[in-house]
């Protein structure tokens, strides 16, 4: 055999159906192979011409179409097409054109025929067809994917059930029993357009009224929930869930234009989708100890495996992974508390990075802090919130939650302080930012409270913007900072590689891509004094301010989901290898569809980089 037909039989040897084939048959084909290149916008192949050979995509990129004109498939290198002309009347069925110079291997219509009547699993996968076959994986992950696709208005069987704020409490258990539901949406009155100010569950019936000993002809209003947690119908089944878990609460009201469609309950949930991956949430809160809580930790892993399985996107992945992280995190507070007895002063406990956006990932350490009341005082209170910190920090770096390197932590006394304190670090660090600064805004200003007084995260994040936007060369430091770090693309967009003698020719997808890219959409949201904290949210902030070049916000989007897609399938293959997690990403173990989405999605990073660098010019460091 050739040099050429070596190559070309090492390149088959990567690719279904040809890598499943006999070495025997394999050999054969790999020495009946033509080659041809197609100019970009070049025609490979024309309707109803006949055909002589199923072609191969050795590099570049394909379309192919219906006879109308209509788009059928793109393939990329080791796709085949033409298959479906050569096994009806040997003529083309699907117009192809390369859409980028391309080389085509040839196998002949004689090879093609042997390989057809000689091999099964050559003969089932050509008879399929590309699109069938992804079509069918499409089909089969829906049917898995019930919970992270569906929306929440599917659950909803009928409309809610409401009473006037007047009625009184047995007038409620009565209507409830009357049509057989466990809630009622409490109303101002009984007009089509009244305003929600509560609910009342069989729950509060029982807990409030009855076990309270209550009058049960006082209004409804004395035992109603007032504080509601409310769902829109368009969201996902999984959101409302995770609602439910983490407020405690079993009853959601559906809104949709802002008006009651409808509420559902987490029996609902469980009826629609007995089997899923979150479900841990509300295992923690059940949990007496933190080596409880640690034996559960170990199900985080399978979660996530089971969530990239079921192709769940990256939003709700990372969302998924961070509303588990700040659970631990509460129930190690509650346990905390039940230690050390009532805490001396009110406090919030702070998420930072990653949990506070919704993007945390399977590997990562803890980035937390602890607000406390201005009335603190140090020598009264000091051993109290270090031992509350070392018992939390101890508890989650047992769970699997790493102590951060940096000391980014509430067992760091810097880190633990009343929150004028707080409010003064913020605005020296906006008003006179240096290097060390910039680095803590890049940490701290993605903050969000996790347990105690949730109004101060609030507060904290409110006193930023308005200090950013007193403050307008804050922003060119930032972005200044935000460029830093470079996606790891060279002069001929090549991938960069880093040798650290551990993972050699790899690159750091989150140093290099998703990180640097949250960074300058940081950077874009505090200018326009948006409060979203998640880095999609962010973005659809900044696109309807309409500060980017028109289709950028776009591009940046899909740029997101690409390379934050990379990094969780990588780390999903790690574990379920068997290896330790990371975020380093070897570009030869990726397939070259993820290769040149990859590289396309860091380009789009830089040229918003060197937007960054145009849009927020000066400023000082």
């Amino acid at each position: 055999m050739q040099i050429e037909q070596l190559e070309i039989l090492n390149f088959l040897k990567r690719f279904s159906p040809f890598k499943e084939l006999p070495d025997d048959l394999l050999q054969h084909t790999a020495m009946q192979v033509d080659i041809g290149y197609f100019k970009a916008g070049t025609p490979i192949l024309r309707f109803g011409e006949p055909l002589q050979a199923l072609h191969l995509v050795r590099s570049g990129a394909v379309e192919t179409y219906r006879r109308n004109g209509v788009l059928y498939n793109r393939l990329s290198e080791g796709g085949i097409f033409a298959e479906q002309g050569l096994l009806r009347d040997k003529s083309v069925i699907f117009p192809a054109t390369a859409i980028e110079d391309s080389l085509i291997y040839f196998i002949p219509a004689e090879c093609f025929d042997l390989l057809y009547k000689s091999d099964e699993v050559f003969a089932d996968y050509v008879e399929i067809g590309d699109t069938q076959r992804k079509k069918g994986g499409v089909l089969a992950d829906k049917s898995s994917n019930d919970l992270m696709s569906s929306e929440v208005r599917q659950l909803i069987s009928r409309s809610a059930v409401t009473l006037a704020a007047d009625a009184t409490a047995q007038q409620a258990a009565q209507l409830m029993q009357q049509e057989s539901v466990s809630s009622l949406l409490i109303v101002v009155d009984d007009s089509a357009d009244a305003a929600l100010v509560g609910i009342v569950t069989d729950r509060d019936l029982r807990n409030r009224l009855i076990a309270a000993g209550l009058d049960y002809q006082q209004p409804v209003s004395g035992i109603m929930t007032t504080e509601l947690e409310c769902i829109e119908s368009q969201q996902f089944v999984f959101e409302a869930m995770l609602v439910m878990l983490r407020h405690n609460v079993h009853h959601l009201p559906v809104l949709e234009d802002g008006k009651v469609l409808g509420i559902i309950s987490i029996a609902d949930v469980i009826r629609y989708e007995s089997q899923n991956s979150l479900y841990i949430v509300s295992s923690i809160f059940r949990q007496q100890t933190v080596a409880e809580l640690q034996s559960l930790s170990t199900e985080l892993a399978s979660c996530f495996v089971r969530m990239v399985n079921e192709d769940a996107n990256s939003r709700m992945i990372g969302a998924a992974i961070a509303v588990t992280g700040r659970s631990f995190k509460q129930r190690l507070l509650e346990l905390a508390e039940q230690q050390l007895g009532p805490p001396p002063v009110p406090y919030c406990f702070l998420a930072l990075g990653s949990m506070a956006r919704d993007e945390q990932l399977i590997v990562t350490d803890q980035d937390n802090a602890l607000v406390l009341h201005n009335d603190y005082d140090p020598e009264l209170h000091q051993d109290y919130f270090a031992a509350l910190a070392q018992f939390v920090c101890d508890g989650l770096d047992a769970c699997g939650y790493s102590y951060c390197s940096g000391d980014i932590m509430a067992t760091n006394s810097k880190w633990r302080q009343p929150l004028r304190v707080w409010q003064q670090y913020f605005t020296d660090w906006i008003e006179k930012p240096d290097a060390q600064r910039l680095l803590n805004s890049g940490i701290f200003f993605d903050l969000e409270g996790v347990w105690g007084q949730l109004r101060w995260a609030d507060q904290l994040n409110q006193h930023i913007r308005r200090q950013v936007k007193a403050n307008p060369d804050f922003l060119a430091c930032m972005a200044r900072n935000a460029i830093s770090r470079t996606p790891p693309l060279g002069f001929f967009k090549d991938f960069v590689l880093e040798n650290d003698g551990q993972q050699n020719n790899s690159l750091d997808i989150k140093r290099r891509g998703t990180a640097p890219l949250a960074d300058l959409v940081r950077v874009h949201a505090l200018s326009i004094g948006s409060a979203a904290t998640n880095t999609y949210e962010r973005l659809l902030a900044v696109k309807a301010a309409g500060i980017l070049p028109k289709g950028r916000a776009d591009d940046l989007l899909d740029a997101l989901e690409v390379i934050a897609m990379v990094r969780i399938r990588q780390q999903a293959i790690a574990i379920q290898a068997g290896r330790a997690a990371d975020n380093k990403v070897k570009p030869e173990e990726l397939s070259a569809f993820e290769r040149k989405t990859l590289k396309e999605a860091f380009q789009i990073l830089s040229y918003a980089q060197k937007f960054l660098k145009f849009r927020y010019p000066g400023g000082r460091q």
